[in-house]
């Protein structure tokens, strides 16, 4: 329910106004801290200050259509508008249960039917091109340009993807964040939303988009002068083959001039600057959820979050059991078995249950309508693997099919692209899966922008180099990127990182596994992750077998939710360290990360209710945890709104903590 009181409503200009003579403009967020300068000449540009601190220099904007009519060229301004706003808005499937939605905003209306639209609220900025065309456009291009004053350190994800080396925009949106200065970017590459650029004395801004909607994604590349960067975005394909791992992409062999055909009048994708005085509130921000659509489906009740028992992580490797484990009725009947036992929501069958090419063609070793019977019985919903490709080709059927056997929802793998066609293809996926009330985890690397809000049976996405990937990575720093993501990927939206290793591997020790694998860090390091990643669907990666014979562990994990009525970002550095807590309902969850670095954090549980007492069950790293990761000591103490308390994390630790009322 919105609840909107409109503040103030100025119209300042009514008259049009034919003249190239500059023309300046200031927004000013809520508290004031924050000013976006606009200045009409030749080119529109923005410039953006916090406390007089420049972030972002004059950078022009403007989107080319058709044949080549420049919007933002010598712009000749109509009217202007501006309001502030107060809104809020309630969440189902979230980690808090009501959004505040506080901006000013800024309407500027040009001769040529468009308009820019900008919001100042007290944590960052946005804008967006809106158009009033008759009939349809053809966006040839974009100009999105970030210019710097000065050679700030960045956090950059680049590309990296070598299935399609012409087609630069193939990718999985997995990589670890580059540390580099501006003018360090890797030449001839791009990176991908969203980054994070430092401005020191504790200032940083994260870049990032929302609400891409019939529209490609955007990357961003160095500009010639080196100060900064410049969008690029792939455009139409027109020529696609199978390719990649086992021909499961659509890759590109011939691309159109333009980005996309759309309609006339519409409104673009926001583009987003987040800025923050505090490391700690980029973990607990809400702008794309703001700036994206409402839900599309009016009743949610029937979208049910949750835990997954999930078993390629874990290679199906079960054992002690009087059958050959593997991808067979057997096994799945015994995940299902482990799910109900521990009030575990779904399991997932992942690639191997059908030929992967088409999936209404199945494994004769799963007998899927018996698995969907038992779980009926047992209480446990069965989630579906399935390539994109593969389900984009017969999707009503394969849709109907299953909805109507009484499967759960789809993970859908191997999307790899967010140019406009695929994004197409995701909310046509999103809205006739909700038609057959399907849950759905795009798996498949493709990066959040807020459809989440708009199709909320979305409960997750993978567009992270998550436990699945580091597993044959011996060389990657996966603590001190676990220490990174809450900061700058999970404000897109959720991960599915699938944490849960019950194996746990100090950095000497690490070594990668196929059948076995182990995770980097302590095993109050997995424990939580659970509280700190946000995933309405959350994994556990590990095997049954692992779970049981770690079950004080594993009863732990399966009494944190996945979805939160509140959320307080503690304290955290980018790459450092994070802690956090999260309520649902009467309890609280805690969770705390560092990186390869063992420190001392101090908890201020000020968060709690005043005038009660509570009970911490806890998990910290034990005594020999810096030898033996598995190493963890659990305790129940006595807490309250007043109690401080200091822990210590071994090196890649952790702690955990459901805390109850008395």
């Amino acid at each position: 329910m919105n609840k909107t009181i409109t503040l103030l409503l100025t119209l300042l200009l009514f008259s049009p106004v034919f003249s190239q003579k500059k023309q300046n403009f200031q927004l000013v967020s809520p508290n004031g801290k924050i000013e976006i300068n606009i200045s009409l000449s030749d080119k529109i540009n923005w410039a953006i200050t916090h406390e007089k601190e420049t972030i972002l220099s004059a950078s022009p904007m403007s989107i080319t259509i058709n044949e080549g009519e420049i919007l933002g060229k010598n712009p000749i301004l109509l009217n202007s508008k501006k309001e502030s706003v107060k809104n809020s808005f309630e969440t189902s499937l979230y980690k808090k249960k009501t959004v505040q939605d506080n901006y000013n905003q800024l309407l500027l209306n040009f001769k040529g039917d468009f308009s820019i639209e900008y919001r100042a609220f007290d944590d960052g900025v946005a804008y967006r091109f809106i158009t009033k065309k008759k009939g349809d456009i053809t966006v040839k291009s974009e100009e999105v340009v970030l210019n710097f004053d000065k050679d700030y350190a960045t956090l950059m994800p680049y590309v990296r993807d070598l299935r399609n080396p012409k087609d630069p925009y193939i990718s999985s949106f997995e990589s670890h964040y580059e540390n580099k200065k501006i003018s360090e970017f890797a030449k001839d590459t791009l990176a991908f939303m969203p980054f994070l650029v430092d401005f020191k004395n504790d200032k940083k801004a994260v870049f990032l988009e929302a609400n891409v909607q019939d529209y490609p994604g955007m990357f961003v590349t160095n500009n010639k002068e080196k100060s900064g960067f410049e969008a690029r975005f792939p455009k139409y394909p027109v020529k696609e083959f199978n390719g990649g791992f086992n021909h499961l992409n659509k890759l590109i062999i011939q691309r159109a001039d333009y980005l996309v055909t759309t309609k006339g009048t519409r409104t673009f994708p926001w583009r987003i600057v987040v800025i923050s005085e505090n490391d700690a509130a980029l973990a607990n921000n809400d702008i794309v959820q703001r700036l994206s659509e409402p839900s599309k489906i009016k009743d949610v009740s029937w979208i049910k979050p949750g835990k997954v028992a999930w078993d390629w992580w874990n290679d199906w490797n079960i054992y002690n059991v009087n059958f050959q484990a593997g991808i067979n009725t057997e096994t799945y009947k015994y995940y299902i078995d482990f799910a109900s036992k521990n009030k575990v929501e779904y399991v997932v069958l992942d690639e191997g249950w059908s030929v992967e090419t088409n999936i209404m063609e199945h494994n004769p070793k799963v007998d899927l309508k018996a698995l969907i019977a038992y779980g009926k019985e047992k209480n446990v919903g069965i989630i579906l693997w399935a390539s994109w490709m593969a389900l984009h080709e017969n999707i009503d059927a394969i849709f109907k099919n299953y909805a109507d056997l009484g499967v759960k929802g789809f993970k859908v793998d191997f999307i790899d692209r967010d140019d406009a066609k695929m994004v197409n293809s995701v909310y046509e996926i999103a809205q006739k899966a909700a038609d057959h009330k399907l849950l759905l985890d795009f798996h498949g690397m493709y990066k959040p922008t807020g459809i989440q809000r708009t199709y909320p049976n979305i409960l997750n996405f993978e567009g992270v180099k998550g436990l699945e990937n580091n597993k044959w990575t011996p060389n990657d720093d996966v603590p001190t990127y676990d220490c990174s993501i809450p900061f700058i990927r999970m404000m897109a939206g959720p991960m599915d990182y699938t944490p849960g290793a019950m194996r746990n591997a100090t950095k000497s020790e690490f070594k990668p596994s196929h059948s076995n694998p182990v995770s980097q860090g302590t095993r109050c390091h997995q424990l939580a992750l659970y509280t700190i990643f946000e995933a309405p669907l959350q994994m556990m990666a590990d095997s049954p077998t692992a779970y049981i014979k770690e079950q004080e562990s594993t009863d732990f994990i399966a009494k944190i939710p996945t979805t939160f009525d509140e959320t307080v970002a503690l304290d955290g550095s980018v790459g450092n360290y994070i802690s956090m807590a999260r309520k649902k309902g009467n309890n609280w969850y805690l969770g705390a990360i560092t990186n390869w670095n063992g420190r001392d954090i101090t908890i201020d549980f000020s968060f709690l209710e005043k005038g009660k007492t509570f009970e911490a069950d806890l998990f910290t790293d034990g005594l020999n945890a810096e030898k033996a990761a598995v190493d963890y000591k659990r305790e129940k103490i006595t807490v309250d709104s007043n109690t401080k308390m200091t822990f210590h994390l071994a090196s890649g630790g952790g702690l955990s903590a459901i805390i109850t009322p008395k």
